[in-house]
């Protein structure tokens, strides 16, 4: 007898604040490039560049919210739950093209600096500000548990930033006539973005390439295990991300001489849970070390590994169920 596994991630909730944030945001875009062109401002340029990148970001954020509701099949078994760390991947990409055309543009206008209307400078600053911290305010809740989201959060949050700059920007253009103060505050908002997208793209890369997830000490996960009184030793194991939010553990465990199996893993299982916050976790509970030779030999029977008789290993979950360890 089984039961479900639920490998969709927690991010699916939050479809409906990334909804309304694009529509803000694409709705003020259009206003932002057009104004960027009447008043000839770099900063509002750049900042409207933002604003296109948090527009197709949060695109791409709900895609990767509806296709991670598909359920595994028979081809991908742990189904699409990795296409938000494939969404930051994106975001993140784009947010570094962005950056660096507004870095090359800034340095031709310090050679030649340029006319800029600082009042309509401030004016669709002033709405961008609005629009970002309304955007901000929906994307808080789902920024710390999912890639995508915090991508998207990121992105309207360097775009507040610029909006302020803009604004800042455009009272000294109009107060002191400096043309030069809009292509430093571009250069200024080009340089804080980039830090933040390339730690968003690292945590992405954790994910894609099974890195222990953030927050989780693999040394602290052997310790758990191999510290309960009933095992002997514990290797092979291996703590990954389905998602930002979805940590997954494997491992052998080579239990004490008259264990039982399926107590044992539950009891694992349970103290995973707790001190870890590592749900989907799968045993492989051994009477004796299988060495280097863990993995089925040719001509080996299913069922048994070298070293070990058939029926050796067992997974049992919460329940008594055969298969994974899982809440």
């Amino acid at each position: 007898m089984g039961h479900d596994h639920d490998h969709l991630p927690a991010v699916i909730r939050h479809e409906k604040p990334l909804w309304w944030a694009l529509a803000l945001t694409a709705t003020f875009l259009l206003v932002e490039i057009v104004g960027a062109f009447v008043t000839n401002s770099l900063a509002l340029l750049s900042d409207a560049a933002h604003m296109a990148t948090d527009t197709l970001a949060l695109m791409i954020a709900l895609v990767a919210v509806r296709l991670a509701r598909r359920p595994p099949d028979a081809r991908r078994t742990y189904g699409y739950a990795r296409l938000e760390a494939l969404g930051a991947m994106f975001n993140g990409g784009m947010l570094f093209v962005v950056a660096g055309y507004i870095l090359w543009e800034a340095i031709a206008r310090f050679r030649q600096p340029q006319e800029i209307a600082s009042t309509g400078m401030l004016v669709i600053a002033f709405f961008g500000l609005l629009i970002n911290l309304v955007s901000m305010r929906l994307l808080k809740a789902g920024s710390g548990e999912s890639l995508n989201v915090k991508g998207a959060y990121l992105e309207v949050w360097a775009d507040m930033l610029g909006s302020v700059a803009v604004i800042i920007g455009a009272l000294l253009i109009r107060w002191t006539g400096w043309k030069i103060i809009d292509p430093i505050l571009a250069v200024l908002i080009g340089l804080w973005v980039l830090p933040r997208t390339w730690t968003l793209m690292r945590e992405a890369i954790n994910v894609l390439l099974e890195g222990v997830p953030k927050g989780i000490v693999l040394d602290h996960v052997r310790q758990t295990v191999s510290g309960h009184p009933q095992v002997r030793d514990v290797h092979d194991l291996h703590v990954w991300a389905l998602a930002s939010s979805t940590p997954a553990l494997s491992a052998h465990v080579v239990m004490v001489d008259g264990s039982d199996a399926d107590a044992l893993c539950r009891a694992l299982g349970a103290q995973l849970h707790e001190r870890h916050g590592i749900d989907h976790v799968t045993l492989q509970m051994e009477a004796a070390p299988c060495g280097d030779v863990c993995a089925l030999e040719p001509g080996q029977a299913k069922g048994s590994h070298a070293g070990h008789p058939p029926g050796a290993h067992a997974h049992a979950d919460a329940h008594g169920h055969h298969g994974h360890v899982h809440r």
